[in-house]
């Protein structure tokens, strides 16, 4: 119930306030929203499996951060960032489709 209540104060405190994210950190803000939806997805289902550590989730959620802005920062080094980037959100994307799909066979039986 606290974590429900923190992201309704988080959305409300993110439409009054509108806060703008730095120019310089736009290209790593949506890498790093998956990546933390990636943790959130993995979390639900290991809560649903039965299997859920609150250490454990916090070190995947900020681990999975760090490491794709990482290599979004890597690839932008390179000169490659674009396609880093894609790189990280199509195996971000598979493994949170992964999740979605046991989650729904887990919920629904389907």
């Amino acid at each position: 119930m606290i974590g429900f209540l923190a992201l309704v104060a988080g959305i409300v405190l993110g439409i009054i306030f509108s806060p703008e994210v730095p120019v310089v950190l736009q290209p790593y803000l949506p890498i790093a929203v998956v990546a933390a939806l990636d943790a959130v997805f993995g979390g639900l289902r290991a809560y649903l499996d039965g299997i859920f550590d609150s250490k454990v989730f916090v070190v995947s959620f900020v681990f999975n951060v760090v490491v794709a802005a990482l290599l979004v920062l890597l690839g932008d080094q390179l000169g490659v960032g674009t396609q880093l980037s894609t790189a990280v959100i199509v195996v971000l994307g598979i493994r949170i489709f992964g999740n979605a799909a046991a989650l729904r066979r887990r919920l629904f039986g389907a």
